[in-house]
């Protein structure tokens, strides 16, 4: 019987590699890809690791020029969302179009029947389709960043370590002798020390306008719509006996408003640019947990659908809701898909 083929995506990261070990281990032929996303010494470092990691495993060691994508869909997306007064989540981006789109589709032309990368969360395999369950390790699931996966795209796609825990992956790596040290982590990969405003400021030039309350009372002036976030507190440049949040953002005034922690929380939202798992969209009024961020918990909603978009109606009010943000929905330990975060008001 001919082994089946994968494609393991490595980073040059501890995960990867254990991945890609893993998968050897269970009798897999397996081949390494390294994408080249971004210019810069970093990259290099973790280039050298990878194909360190690909040569200790011995495996075949590929590297995929990727900039111009990653550049297109995900840094020039991250710039036009702040500069429209929302927040992006570049790594959902990043996995959409990049990792399981163009990189991909790169594994399938070398001949891979599979796809596998180290992220924590697990897929099953059957007749009657895919599922994107939560990882073993609640604390590392990181499946809120792959609810754009689709059933096509499921069937070609592993998840070595959604079984294992962080501890096991760390030392299992250690005993195959592949190296366990990292770089300090960086949310976003392409913007050094979180340095959001410089790079920013690189992109494109901001206007400032007035800071209000929400009597629409002036407190200050802002330095552009693109450096502030929902739920904000610092950073504000105003004086205040009681502190004041961030709570909602008006691009069309070029305004930020302010108000008091109370007023950030709420029980409702519309998202749009859905996507579900089963590639059947929703019709009827369905009860699941939802995320409003990745670090967020659980809760209970509702969900109400209109068309391309659904009203989310939550059991208990959640703290700053935020426009660009995506908004995971599962059930139990599955996910059911997601979309993008619109406002934190229903629309009539």
């Amino acid at each position: 019987m001919t082994k089946q083929k994968v494609a393991v995506a490595v980073s040059g990261g501890v995960d990867s590699s254990a991945a890609a070990l893993l998968l050897k281990e269970a009798a897999y032929e397996v081949i390494g890809i390294h994408m080249r996303l971004w210019d810069s010494t970093g990259h290099e470092y973790q280039a050298h690791r990878a194909e360190n990691i690909c040569r200790i495993l011995d495996i075949p060691y590929h590297q995929v020029d990727l900039q111009k994508e990653f550049e297109s869909c995900v840094v020039d997306y991250f710039c036009r969302e702040y500069q429209q007064g929302r927040t992006p989540n570049p790594c959902v981006a990043c996995n959409r179009h990049v990792k399981f789109g163009f990189l991909l589709d790169k594994a399938l032309s070398l001949g891979a029947d599979y796809l596998a990368t180290g992220h924590y969360a697990r897929v099953e395999h059957s007749r009657d389709g895919h599922r994107l369950l939560k990882a073993a390790d609640v604390r590392k699931d990181q499946s809120y960043f792959l609810y754009t996966l689709t059933q096509e795209k499921l069937g070609h796609v592993l998840f070595p370590l959604g079984k294992h825990s962080k501890d096991e992956v760390k030392q299992m790596a250690k005993q195959a002798g592949l190296p366990t040290a990292t770089r300090s982590s960086q949310d976003i990969c392409f913007i050094s020390q979180k340095n959001y405003g410089t790079f920013l400021s690189q992109r494109f030039s901001s206007t400032t306008g007035d800071i209000v309350d929400t009597r629409g009372r002036k407190l200050g002036q802002h330095r552009g719509i693109a450096f502030y976030t929902i739920g904000q507190r610092h950073g504000l440049g105003l004086a205040s006996g009681k502190p004041l949040y961030v709570i909602r953002i008006e691009p069309e005034s070029n305004r930020i408003v302010l108000g008091h922690e109370e007023e950030l929380y709420s029980r409702k939202l519309a998202a749009q640019k859905l996507n579900w798992i089963s590639g059947k969209a929703q019709q009827e009024p369905i009860t699941v947990t939802a995320k409003i961020r990745y670090k967020s918990k659980d809760a209970e909603a509702v969900l109400f659908f209109r068309n391309d978009s659904v009203d989310v109606h939550f059991a208990q009010p959640q703290k700053a809701i935020t426009p660009g943000q995506a908004i995971v929905f599962y059930n139990m330990d599955e996910v059911l898909g997601g979309g993008i975060i619109d406002s934190d008001e229903i629309g009539a």
